[in-house]
Protein backbone atom coordinates (compact mmCIF):
# COMPACT_ATOMS: atom_id res chain seq x y z
CA UNK A 1 0.00 0.00 0.00
CA UNK A 2 1.33 3.42 -0.95
CA UNK A 3 2.67 5.32 2.01
CA UNK A 4 2.75 2.38 4.40
CA UNK A 5 5.77 2.46 6.73
CA UNK A 6 7.60 -0.84 6.93
CA UNK A 7 10.48 -0.25 9.33
CA UNK A 8 10.48 0.12 13.09
CA UNK A 9 11.63 3.74 13.03
CA UNK A 10 9.17 4.70 10.30
CA UNK A 11 6.24 3.04 12.00
CA UNK A 12 6.95 4.57 15.39
CA UNK A 13 7.50 7.96 13.75
CA UNK A 14 4.16 7.77 11.94
CA UNK A 15 2.27 6.86 15.11
CA UNK A 16 4.13 9.14 17.51
CA UNK A 17 3.62 12.01 15.08
CA UNK A 18 -0.14 11.87 15.44
CA UNK A 19 -1.68 14.83 17.21
CA UNK A 20 -3.02 14.15 20.68
CA UNK A 21 -6.76 13.91 21.21
CA UNK A 22 -8.51 16.63 23.19
CA UNK A 23 -10.56 14.24 25.34
CA UNK A 24 -12.85 16.94 26.75
CA UNK A 25 -13.38 18.44 23.31
CA UNK A 26 -14.09 15.05 21.71
CA UNK A 27 -16.61 14.14 24.39
CA UNK A 28 -18.26 17.55 24.10
CA UNK A 29 -18.56 17.34 20.31
CA UNK A 30 -19.95 13.80 20.42
CA UNK A 31 -22.49 14.85 23.03
CA UNK A 32 -23.48 17.93 21.03
CA UNK A 33 -24.01 15.93 17.85
CA UNK A 34 -26.11 13.49 19.86
CA UNK A 35 -28.65 16.24 20.54
CA UNK A 36 -29.33 16.91 16.85
CA UNK A 37 -32.97 16.32 15.87
CA UNK A 38 -34.03 15.17 12.42
CA UNK A 39 -37.34 15.43 10.56
CA UNK A 40 -39.75 12.50 10.45
CA UNK A 41 -39.08 11.84 6.76
CA UNK A 42 -35.33 11.82 7.40
CA UNK A 43 -35.84 9.55 10.39
CA UNK A 44 -37.64 6.99 8.25
CA UNK A 45 -34.76 6.95 5.78
CA UNK A 46 -32.25 6.77 8.64
CA UNK A 47 -33.97 3.71 10.10
CA UNK A 48 -33.86 1.90 6.76
CA UNK A 49 -30.22 2.87 6.34
CA UNK A 50 -29.39 1.65 9.84
CA UNK A 51 -31.08 -1.70 9.12
CA UNK A 52 -28.99 -2.06 5.97
CA UNK A 53 -25.84 -1.35 8.01
CA UNK A 54 -26.36 -4.04 10.65
CA UNK A 55 -24.01 -7.00 11.02
CA UNK A 56 -26.55 -9.28 12.70
CA UNK A 57 -24.48 -11.12 15.25
CA UNK A 58 -24.47 -14.20 17.43
CA UNK A 59 -21.24 -15.02 19.24
CA UNK A 60 -22.18 -17.34 22.06
CA UNK A 61 -20.76 -20.66 23.15
CA UNK A 62 -24.23 -22.19 22.80
CA UNK A 63 -24.65 -21.20 19.14
CA UNK A 64 -25.96 -24.05 16.98
CA UNK A 65 -26.45 -24.54 13.22
CA UNK A 66 -30.19 -24.13 13.79
CA UNK A 67 -29.72 -20.81 15.56
CA UNK A 68 -27.47 -19.58 12.78
CA UNK A 69 -29.98 -20.60 10.09
CA UNK A 70 -32.70 -18.71 11.95
CA UNK A 71 -30.39 -15.69 12.24
CA UNK A 72 -29.73 -15.82 8.49
CA UNK A 73 -33.45 -16.00 7.69
CA UNK A 74 -34.05 -12.91 9.81
CA UNK A 75 -31.07 -11.14 8.27
CA UNK A 76 -32.38 -11.64 4.73
CA UNK A 77 -36.01 -10.81 5.57
CA UNK A 78 -36.02 -8.82 8.80
CA UNK A 79 -39.78 -8.22 8.55
CA UNK A 80 -41.46 -11.07 6.65
CA UNK A 81 -44.70 -9.08 6.61
CA UNK A 82 -43.13 -6.12 4.82
CA UNK A 83 -41.02 -6.96 1.76
CA UNK A 84 -39.95 -3.31 1.57
CA UNK A 85 -37.80 -3.72 4.66
CA UNK A 86 -34.14 -3.82 3.62
CA UNK A 87 -31.95 -6.80 4.38
CA UNK A 88 -29.05 -6.34 6.79
CA UNK A 89 -25.46 -6.06 5.59
CA UNK A 90 -24.08 -9.30 7.01
CA UNK A 91 -24.33 -12.03 9.57
CA UNK A 92 -21.41 -12.27 11.99
CA UNK A 93 -20.65 -15.63 13.59
CA UNK A 94 -17.90 -17.95 14.77
CA UNK A 95 -15.77 -19.52 12.07
CA UNK A 96 -16.99 -23.09 12.56
CA UNK A 97 -20.51 -22.00 11.56
CA UNK A 98 -19.53 -20.13 8.40
CA UNK A 99 -20.45 -22.97 6.04
CA UNK A 100 -23.93 -23.15 7.60
CA UNK A 101 -24.42 -19.41 7.18
CA UNK A 102 -23.11 -19.33 3.61
CA UNK A 103 -25.44 -22.15 2.61
CA UNK A 104 -28.36 -20.27 4.19
CA UNK A 105 -27.74 -16.85 2.62
CA UNK A 106 -26.14 -17.81 -0.69
CA UNK A 107 -24.89 -14.64 -2.30
CA UNK A 108 -27.59 -12.46 -0.73
CA UNK A 109 -25.53 -11.24 2.24
CA UNK A 110 -21.99 -10.95 3.49
CA UNK A 111 -20.87 -13.63 5.93
CA UNK A 112 -18.46 -12.29 8.55
CA UNK A 113 -16.46 -14.61 10.80
CA UNK A 114 -14.63 -13.57 13.94
CA UNK A 115 -11.10 -14.89 13.96
CA UNK A 116 -7.63 -14.67 15.54
CA UNK A 117 -8.65 -16.14 18.91
CA UNK A 118 -11.67 -13.87 19.37
CA UNK A 119 -12.26 -12.17 21.78
CA UNK A 120 -8.92 -12.30 23.64
CA UNK A 121 -6.51 -12.48 20.72
CA UNK A 122 -4.28 -14.72 22.83
CA UNK A 123 -3.00 -17.38 20.46
CA UNK A 124 0.02 -18.09 18.30
CA UNK A 125 0.27 -16.46 14.90
CA UNK A 126 0.01 -19.87 13.25
CA UNK A 127 -3.31 -20.50 14.96
CA UNK A 128 -4.62 -17.06 14.04
CA UNK A 129 -3.73 -17.48 10.38
CA UNK A 130 -5.15 -21.00 10.21
CA UNK A 131 -8.41 -19.84 11.77
CA UNK A 132 -8.64 -17.03 9.21
CA UNK A 133 -7.84 -19.27 6.25
CA UNK A 134 -10.38 -21.89 7.33
CA UNK A 135 -13.14 -19.30 7.71
CA UNK A 136 -12.46 -17.87 4.25
CA UNK A 137 -12.33 -21.35 2.73
CA UNK A 138 -15.71 -22.12 4.31
CA UNK A 139 -17.28 -19.07 2.66
CA UNK A 140 -16.60 -16.01 4.82
CA UNK A 141 -16.11 -12.89 2.74
CA UNK A 142 -15.41 -10.72 5.79
CA UNK A 143 -13.09 -11.43 8.72
CA UNK A 144 -13.36 -9.62 12.05
CA UNK A 145 -9.98 -9.99 13.77
CA UNK A 146 -8.88 -8.77 17.21
CA UNK A 147 -5.59 -7.03 17.79
CA UNK A 148 -3.13 -8.11 20.47
CA UNK A 149 -3.93 -5.41 23.00
CA UNK A 150 -1.14 -6.53 25.29
CA UNK A 151 1.43 -5.99 22.56
CA UNK A 152 -0.09 -2.64 21.65
CA UNK A 153 -0.15 -1.35 25.22
CA UNK A 154 3.46 -2.51 25.66
CA UNK A 155 4.41 -0.32 22.70
CA UNK A 156 5.21 -3.26 20.40
CA UNK A 157 3.55 -1.63 17.41
CA UNK A 158 5.60 -3.58 14.88
CA UNK A 159 4.25 -6.88 16.21
CA UNK A 160 0.65 -5.65 15.97
CA UNK A 161 1.29 -4.22 12.50
CA UNK A 162 2.83 -7.46 11.26
CA UNK A 163 -0.01 -9.57 12.66
CA UNK A 164 -2.65 -7.42 10.96
CA UNK A 165 -0.70 -7.49 7.68
CA UNK A 166 -0.36 -11.28 7.85
CA UNK A 167 -4.06 -11.77 8.56
CA UNK A 168 -4.92 -9.39 5.73
CA UNK A 169 -2.86 -11.55 3.38
CA UNK A 170 -4.61 -14.68 4.69
CA UNK A 171 -7.98 -13.07 3.93
CA UNK A 172 -7.37 -13.17 0.19
CA UNK A 173 -10.32 -11.32 -1.35
CA UNK A 174 -12.25 -11.18 1.93
CA UNK A 175 -12.48 -7.83 3.65
CA UNK A 176 -10.71 -7.40 6.99
CA UNK A 177 -12.28 -5.65 9.96
CA UNK A 178 -9.78 -4.97 12.73
CA UNK A 179 -11.25 -4.89 16.24
CA UNK A 180 -9.40 -2.45 18.49
CA UNK A 181 -11.26 -3.33 21.72
CA UNK A 182 -11.26 0.33 22.67
CA UNK A 183 -12.48 -0.36 26.21
CA UNK A 184 -9.04 -1.84 26.94
CA UNK A 185 -7.00 0.89 25.24
CA UNK A 186 -7.58 3.32 28.14
CA UNK A 187 -7.06 6.64 26.30
CA UNK A 188 -8.37 8.32 23.18
CA UNK A 189 -4.76 8.90 22.10
CA UNK A 190 -4.38 5.11 22.05
CA UNK A 191 -7.63 4.75 20.09
CA UNK A 192 -6.34 7.14 17.43
CA UNK A 193 -2.94 5.45 17.36
CA UNK A 194 -4.45 1.97 17.09
CA UNK A 195 -6.79 3.16 14.33
CA UNK A 196 -3.88 4.44 12.24
CA UNK A 197 -1.81 1.35 12.95
CA UNK A 198 -4.62 -0.91 11.71
CA UNK A 199 -5.19 1.17 8.60
CA UNK A 200 -1.50 1.34 7.76
CA UNK A 201 -1.40 -2.47 8.04
CA UNK A 202 -4.22 -2.85 5.52
CA UNK A 203 -7.51 -2.89 7.44
CA UNK A 204 -10.64 -2.43 5.33
CA UNK A 205 -12.64 -1.52 8.46
CA UNK A 206 -11.69 -0.54 11.97
CA UNK A 207 -14.11 -1.80 14.61
CA UNK A 208 -14.63 -0.53 18.14
CA UNK A 209 -15.20 -3.65 20.16
CA UNK A 210 -15.82 -7.35 20.50
CA UNK A 211 -18.95 -6.68 22.53
CA UNK A 212 -17.43 -8.76 25.33
CA UNK A 213 -15.73 -5.86 27.16
CA UNK A 214 -17.27 -2.83 28.87
CA UNK A 215 -17.27 -0.09 27.72
CA UNK A 216 -17.81 -1.12 24.11
CA UNK A 217 -18.83 1.35 21.42
CA UNK A 218 -19.32 4.93 22.60
CA UNK A 219 -20.03 8.06 20.55
CA UNK A 220 -16.77 9.65 21.71
CA UNK A 221 -14.60 6.67 20.72
CA UNK A 222 -16.44 6.36 17.41
CA UNK A 223 -15.88 10.06 16.73
CA UNK A 224 -12.13 9.62 17.20
CA UNK A 225 -12.12 6.62 14.87
CA UNK A 226 -14.16 8.50 12.25
CA UNK A 227 -11.71 11.40 12.40
CA UNK A 228 -8.89 8.90 11.91
CA UNK A 229 -10.42 7.37 8.77
CA UNK A 230 -11.14 10.86 7.43
CA UNK A 231 -7.55 11.98 7.93
CA UNK A 232 -6.17 8.68 6.64
CA UNK A 233 -8.18 9.06 3.42
CA UNK A 234 -6.79 12.55 2.93
CA UNK A 235 -3.19 11.35 3.37
CA UNK A 236 -3.33 7.95 1.65
CA UNK A 237 -6.28 8.24 -0.73
CA UNK A 238 -8.00 5.12 0.64
CA UNK A 239 -11.34 5.06 2.41
CA UNK A 240 -11.53 2.73 5.39
CA UNK A 241 -14.83 1.78 7.03
CA UNK A 242 -15.82 1.98 10.69
CA UNK A 243 -17.87 -0.58 12.60
CA UNK A 244 -19.43 0.44 15.91
CA UNK A 245 -20.15 -2.70 17.93
CA UNK A 246 -21.36 -3.45 21.42
CA UNK A 247 -24.05 -1.71 23.45
CA UNK A 248 -25.98 -0.06 20.60
CA UNK A 249 -29.53 -1.28 21.19
CA UNK A 250 -32.06 1.40 20.19
CA UNK A 251 -33.06 3.22 17.04
CA UNK A 252 -32.43 6.51 18.82
CA UNK A 253 -28.84 5.50 19.49
CA UNK A 254 -28.33 4.26 15.92
CA UNK A 255 -29.56 7.55 14.48
CA UNK A 256 -27.18 9.46 16.76
CA UNK A 257 -24.33 7.44 15.27
CA UNK A 258 -25.51 8.19 11.73
CA UNK A 259 -25.51 11.92 12.55
CA UNK A 260 -22.00 11.49 13.93
CA UNK A 261 -20.90 9.84 10.68
CA UNK A 262 -22.49 12.50 8.49
CA UNK A 263 -21.01 15.40 10.45
CA UNK A 264 -17.52 13.91 10.74
CA UNK A 265 -16.76 12.13 7.47
CA UNK A 266 -19.71 13.07 5.29
CA UNK A 267 -22.18 11.36 3.05
CA UNK A 268 -19.59 9.06 1.42
CA UNK A 269 -19.48 6.95 4.59
CA UNK A 270 -23.28 6.69 4.93
CA UNK A 271 -23.47 3.30 3.28
CA UNK A 272 -22.89 -0.30 4.43
CA UNK A 273 -19.57 -0.49 2.59
CA UNK A 274 -18.08 2.08 4.95
CA UNK A 275 -20.15 2.03 8.14
CA UNK A 276 -21.65 -0.87 10.09
CA UNK A 277 -23.37 -1.59 13.37
CA UNK A 278 -22.35 -4.80 15.11
CA UNK A 279 -25.46 -5.82 17.00
CA UNK A 280 -27.74 -8.62 18.08
CA UNK A 281 -30.74 -6.72 19.51
CA UNK A 282 -30.61 -3.37 17.68
CA UNK A 283 -32.46 -4.77 14.66
CA UNK A 284 -35.57 -5.53 16.73
CA UNK A 285 -35.93 -1.93 17.87
CA UNK A 286 -35.30 -0.61 14.36
CA UNK A 287 -38.10 -2.87 13.08
CA UNK A 288 -40.49 -1.74 15.81
CA UNK A 289 -39.78 1.93 15.12
CA UNK A 290 -40.11 1.39 11.37
CA UNK A 291 -43.49 -0.26 11.80
CA UNK A 292 -44.65 2.54 14.11
CA UNK A 293 -43.72 5.18 11.54
CA UNK A 294 -45.60 3.30 8.81
CA UNK A 295 -48.74 2.46 10.79
CA UNK A 296 -48.81 5.10 13.52
CA UNK A 297 -48.73 2.60 16.36
CA UNK A 298 -46.43 0.05 17.94
CA UNK A 299 -46.98 -3.60 17.18
CA UNK A 300 -47.52 -6.26 19.81
CA UNK A 301 -44.76 -8.11 21.64
CA UNK A 302 -44.66 -10.90 19.03
CA UNK A 303 -43.97 -8.57 16.09
CA UNK A 304 -40.24 -9.28 16.16
CA UNK A 305 -38.44 -12.49 16.97
CA UNK A 306 -36.61 -12.88 20.26
CA UNK A 307 -32.91 -13.40 19.56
Amino acid sequence: MIGTPVGLDQLHSALKGLAGVDEVGAASRAAMLGTRSIKASSKARAIDLAIAMVDLTTLEGMDTPGKVRALCAKAMRPDPGDPGTPAVAAVCIYGDLVATAREAVGDALHVAAVATAFPSGRASMAVKLLETEQAVAAGADEIDMVIDRGAFLAGDYVRVFEEISAVKNACGSARLKVILETGELKTLDNVRRASWLAMLAGADFIKTSTGKVTPAATPTVTLVMLEAVRDFALVHGRKVGVKAAGGIRTSKDAIKYLVLVNETVGNDWLNPDLFRFGASTLLNDLLLQRQRMLSGHYSGPNYVTID
